[in-house]
């Protein structure tokens, strides 16, 4: 009987760590900032005009100040790789002798006897020692390594999605039943986020579920309180 080739197929999720965690952040901080905003500034009851104002906003503003942000603490994160990198680069145009034992010593640590872990070391400090010391000494790899404009349109693009779902929900809604209308969709909205962006890193469904919809439902409650009081004290 004729054996049957089989190829071991594996699906890891590693390479979209740094757009799914912009995009998830950007899409929830968008749904419920911006319907916190609205059901805040509907808690003071003024005109129909002045929520979606408000609401219009807060999206484009909110999604300069996430493009902004991410792109300069992801740039800063580049910036750090970079440098790192250059050390890295220098100590092994400087002491390729000790820069192999250092590689040595990471694979002994990790569970390799002392000959084969040398032996892995030369071989791949042959190939691309800088690439060899940078994914096992210093964490970087291609996979996470820091993209800033990736992470800045990632972070603005779905702020603006996740922003433009409590915005037209309020546009639609009759005023008596915009608040709990918009609150309602708001906490469906971030459940589905929820699931999605679990879904697509492969973690647990429930636990990413209630983790964003708990907090969403605390930041539009907080935010109807301090409108209410705000509204009745003008």
């Amino acid at each position: 009987m004729r054996a049957r080739s089989w190829r071991h197929a594996e699906r890891h999720r590693i390479d979209r760590i740094g757009w799914l965690r912009a995009a998830i952040l950007g899409a929830n901080d968008g749904i419920v900032s911006t319907a916190s905003l609205i059901i805040g500034v509907a808690a003071a009851a003024p005109a129909p005009g002045a929520i979606l104002v408000a609401g219009s906003a807060g999206l484009v503003a909110g999604a300069m100040s996430m493009a902004a942000g991410e792109y300069v603490s992801v740039s800063s994160q580049a910036d750090a790789e970079a440098a790192e990198l250059a050390r890295e680069k220098a100590e092994l145009a400087h002491d390729d002798a000790g820069e192999r034992e250092e590689l040595t010593a990471i694979y002994v640590a990790r569970g390799l006897s002392r000959n084969l872990a040398a032996k892995v070391a030369e071989q791949l400090m042959a190939h691309d020692a800088l690439e060899a010391h940078a994914r096992d000494e210093l964490g970087i790899s291609e996979a996470t390594a820091a993209r800033p404009i990736q992470a800045a349109l990632a972070s603005a693009g779905s702020f603006s999605a996740g922003a433009a779902a409590p915005l037209a929900l309020a546009a639609l809604a009759p005023q008596p039943a915009l608040i709990p209308a918009t609150a309602a969709a708001s906490l469906l909205f971030l459940a589905l986020l929820g699931a999605v962006g679990a879904r697509l890193g492969g973690a647990p469904l429930r636990a990413a579920v209630l983790r964003v919809t708990f907090w969403g439902a605390v930041a539009m409650l907080v935010t109807a309180v301090i409108g209410r009081l705000v509204g009745t004290a003008i």
